[in-house]
C-alpha cells in the first residue's frame, strides 16, 4: 500500500494536465495535484513542456489542504539550480508611444488632474448660481 503522508516520495501516473497543474493518481486510487508552481524551479509558462498525460512521475507529498486533497510537488525532488532563471522581460514600448504617454501625463498634471478620485478642477466643479 502507498503511504501518502507528508514528506513521502511516491510514484504516480499523470491523469490530467490543466493550465494550473497536473493531477497524479496513485496505485491506491487516490489523486493529488501538483500545482504549476511546484513543477520546476524555473518559471513554467507551459506545463505541457514538463509533464504529459499517461506518464509516470515521482512526486513528494507536501500535505493535504483543508478539504483533505493531496498537495504534491515535483520541484521538491529536483536539485535547485545555483541561479533561478527569471522570465524574459517585456521589451520597451515604441518611442512614439512613450512620447504620447509623457505628453498625456504632463497635460494631466497641468490640468491638476490626479488621474481620478482627487479634487475636481475648475472645469468640472459645480458652480453656484
Amino acid at each position: 500500500m502507498v503511504q501518502l503522508d507528508p514528506g513521502a516520495v511516491v510514484e504516480g501516473r499523470v491523469t490530467r494536465v490543466t493550465d494550473f497543474g497536473a493531477f497524479i493518481q496513485f496505485e491506491n486510487g487516490e489523486t493529488g495535484l501538483v500545482h504549476i508552481s511546484q513543477i520546476a524551479h524555473s518559471f513554467v509558462r507551459n506545463i505541457h513542456d514538463h509533464v504529459r498525460e499517461g506518464e509516470n512521475v515521482e512526486v513528494k507529498v507536501l500535505g493535504r489542504d483543508e478539504r483533505g486533497r493531496l498537495d504534491l510537488s515535483i520541484k521538491e525532488l529536483l536539485e535547485e539550480p545555483e541561479e533561478i532563471p527569471r522570465p524574459r522581460a517585456i521589451g520597451r514600448q515604441s518611442p512614439q508611444f512613450e512620447a504620447k504617454l509623457r505628453s498625456f501625463m504632463r497635460d494631466a498634471k497641468e490640468r491638476g488632474g490626479s488621474g481620478g478620485g482627487g479634487k475636481k478642477g475648475p472645469a468640472t466643479a459645480k458652480r453656484k448660481k
